[in-house]
């Protein structure tokens, strides 16, 4: 594609040394330049992808998007900000990959990957051969690759969504984070449609308040973005969020196991250890059905997943069969075979909510002891970690308190903070950091 015609998806303020020459890419890493790209440089918090200009040149790139010039010369563009002009670019190096297969965006503090997958069985049942993009990596076809980000870059996603087309994905399920909303990764994608939920603290070291952070999650549902959505009522910020997208002239589909004028509702539920029974209602129609997870909070996602896919126009019988099919997800209440006399369960649960919700179905399940062994990560909202104690301590009888992907803080120093919201409930634990 001539590079004028791709930066018609942006706006250009200024144009140095201009030449036609023809692009077949995007890229903002200049590791991965090669012949015919076009760098983009990001003025990063770490790096400046100025800086990297003349090493991407050197690897073959044939242009460069700018904020300032370079001193390369090839063709640059200037625009006024690279990171918001780097979606709608990259998006049309690849003809709009969203405009021609279903993109359906899953946003929300927990339950973005149960219910991206719970989706995904039902795009599957009504044959609408789905992927699945998320935090545990790209599924398609039986096959599972790794994902460096939750929601990929604007290139990388644009590529990502390019090659999924081409390989016969008909529809696309992705997680969408609250970074990638901020940073407008997902910016030039066209949703079929978009998903909330629920919002609790998490990420701040990042949006700064709470309102930031919810903001961040609210500005997917947008017009740009979709016209179709399914939120979550049950939660505190639902009712406002369905307000929003209706002033954004979406079509909202409500739902919610608590909220009886929501239109996708679950009742009589009975579960153990490994499965849920429920009845799903979508409006006047109702089914019995047995969801191979355990939880209230697994419900949620089903219904999350349901009430989605009826914005899709999937009819109540393909959304059981789909919901029916799953077992269990990686790292979501996930059992693990032991022979010690114990049931072992392993969750991702990373925010004081999170291990709310992971320690009560537990301690629903089981007549002895609830024992939680869990960590902090490291370089990441710092503000949780005394609550993510608490929140242990509160739901367990015994907390062993480890490392958890420190980075390139102190272990010792990261279990300390999370000891004091322990100390604080006066919970029984102990620290060991060697996992």
């Amino acid at each position: 594609m001539r590079l004028h015609d791709l930066l018609d998806a942006t706006e250009v303020l200024e144009f140095v040394h201009d030449a036609p020459v023809d692009v077949n890419d995007v890229t903002h890493d200049s590791r991965s330049a090669h012949p015919g790209a076009l760098f983009c440089c990001i003025s990063g918090d770490v790096a400046d992808g100025h800086e990297f200009a003349a090493a991407a040149v050197a690897a073959g790139a044939v242009a460069v998007m700018v904020e300032r010039p370079v001193p390369v010369t090839v063709p640059q563009a200037r625009v006024a900000s690279v990171r918001r002009s780097l979606g709608p670019v990259a998006a049309r190096v690849h003809d709009d990959p969203s405009r021609h297969v279903d993109v359906v965006g899953i946003t929300g503090t927990n339950g973005k990957t149960t219910t991206a997958f719970l989706l995904g069985g039902i795009l599957g049942a009504a044959a609408r051969r789905p992927a699945v993009v998320g935090t545990l990596g790209v599924h398609f076809d039986g096959e599972a690759h790794p994902a460096t980000f939750t929601t990929p870059e604007a290139p990388d996603l644009q590529r990502l969504l390019a090659s999924l087309r081409a390989q016969g994905a008909a529809s696309i399920v992705m997680e969408v984070s609250s970074h990638a909303l901020s940073e407008h990764r997902v910016d030039a994608t066209m949703f079929a449609a978009v998903c909330f939920t629920n919002v609790s603290h998490d990420h701040l070291d990042y949006h700064g308040t709470m309102d930031d952070y919810i903001a961040a999650k609210a500005a997917l549902f947008r017009s740009e973005f979709s016209r179709r959505a399914a939120i979550n009522i049950d939660d505190a910020v639902g009712p406002a969020l369905v307000a929003r997208a209706r002033d954004e002239a979406l079509d909202v589909v409500t739902f919610g196991i608590d909220a009886p004028a929501a239109e996708v509702r679950a009742a009589d539920l009975v579960g153990d250890a490994t499965s849920t029974m429920f009845r799903l209602h979508i409006d006047r129609d109702g089914v019995d059905l047995r969801l191979e997870l355990p939880g209230h909070f697994n419900v949620e996602n089903a219904l999350a997943a349901a009430a989605t896919a009826h914005a899709l126009g999937i009819d109540l019988a393909t959304i059981a069969t789909g919901l029916v099919g799953l077992r269990a997800i990686p790292g979501r209440f996930e059992p693990i075979v032991s022979p010690a006399p114990v049931t072992v369960i392993v969750d991702y649960a990373h925010t004081p909510a999170g291990i709310t919700t992971v320690l009560a179905t537990a301690r629903s399940v089981t007549a002895g002891r609830v024992i939680a062994v869990f960590g902090c990560g490291g370089d990441r909202d710092a503000a949780k970690r005394a609550a993510m104690g608490a929140a242990a301590g509160n739901g367990a009888d015994l907390v062993v308190l480890t490392s958890d992907n420190p980075r390139s803080e102190d272990p010792a120093a990261i279990a300390e903070a999370a000891a004091v919201g322990l100390r604080n409930v006066g919970a029984k634990f102990a620290v060991q950091l060697d996992r």
